[in-house]
């Protein structure tokens, strides 16, 4: 059995490396296919550069989205979230706040990146719609990857593996292009009737940073389901609610009409940003309904 890691996926077939560097495509035994980028994993080789993953090892953590029915995975065994937002076309905060949930609920850093600040024109926008995350404390780093800005991002990677997630036509291919040249991400033009970037990358890798540094890059995503957190730890997902854990009247609180709770009438008083518990609300309905449904979970 050899030890590897995970360096690609694509599907059902995944890039796996070796302690010595090579890279074996390997497939999964049996029909379920349940790994990550990232992950570490036991393989046996059946050919020259080819194998079959047998187990993989314990994680460190594993980003994943999911509904009622299934589970997309993102990467495995990452230290940092780097959560690429840009002025044009126009970002969704609920897919940010959806995201930092499966990252908080998963002990990963929260870093969000403002890209294309060039493009003057939705920049007020986009920085009215950052503003709830940067009171709470989330950095924000504002740059523009097509003017050389891709610099002032690598710093904030050294000593990390990180993970870039984000919308299509955020400019994900191009920050990655700029930090690794050799990688080539294909990049394609935004879409403005829809207003949204089209699909460039269809599966994610993982690259090495000069600074030695690691660096996933994800294919660009729409949705964020949220089915795997259970209800009563969506609380500990949201950073500015989660020191009112306990503190409400009832302890089994639903945070909804009760009396006495904590979180509602921190929302009502405005110490609470306004669209980060309306997404807290959604997500906890959500969750609760696909569990429902799925009778799962």
């Amino acid at each position: 059995m050899t030890q590897g890691r995970i360096r690609a996926t694509f599907g059902r077939q995944y890039e796996v490396e070796d302690p010595q560097g090579q890279r074996v495509l390997c497939y999964p035994k049996g029909k379920r296919s349940h790994f990550a980028c990232g992950d570490r994993v036991e393989f046996a080789h059946t050919g020259a550069d080819q194998g079959v993953i047998q187990r993989v090892s314990e994680r460190r953590n594993l980003l994943y989205r999911s509904d009622a029915w299934k589970e997309k995975l993102i990467a495995a065994n990452v230290s940092q979230i780097v959560l690429v937002t840009a002025t044009e076309p126009g970002f969704s905060d609920e897919l940010l706040s959806r995201c930092i949930a499966a990252a908080e609920d998963q002990d990963i850093a929260v870093l969000i990146v403002l890209n294309k600040i060039d493009l003057p024109s939705r920049l007020a926008e986009a920085r009215e719609a950052l503003a709830a995350f940067r009171a709470i404390g989330y950095p924000v780093l504002e740059l523009s990857a097509a003017s050389g800005g891709a610099a002032a991002l690598a710093p904030h990677l050294a000593g990390h593996c990180s993970v870039l997630v984000g919308q299509s036509g955020m400019g994900k291919s191009t920050l990655i292009n700029a930090l690794i040249p050799e990688a080539a991400a294909a990049t394609r033009e935004i879409s403005e009737s829809l207003d949204s970037g089209k699909h460039t990358t269809t599966y994610a890798r993982l690259y090495d940073l000069s600074d030695g540094g690691e660096i996933i890059d994800s294919p660009g995503l729409q949705v964020f389901g949220l089915a795997h957190i259970a209800p009563d730890a969506l609380i500990s997902c949201f950073r500015e609610l989660a020191p009112l854990a306990g503190a409400c009247r009832f302890r089994d609180c639903r945070h909804d009409l009760e009396p006495g709770c904590a979180l509602r009438s921190a929302a009502d008083s405005g110490a609470i940003p306004a669209r980060r518990w309306t997404h807290f609300n959604l997500f906890r309905d959500e969750i609760e309904a696909q569990r429902r449904e799925s009778q799962g979970w």
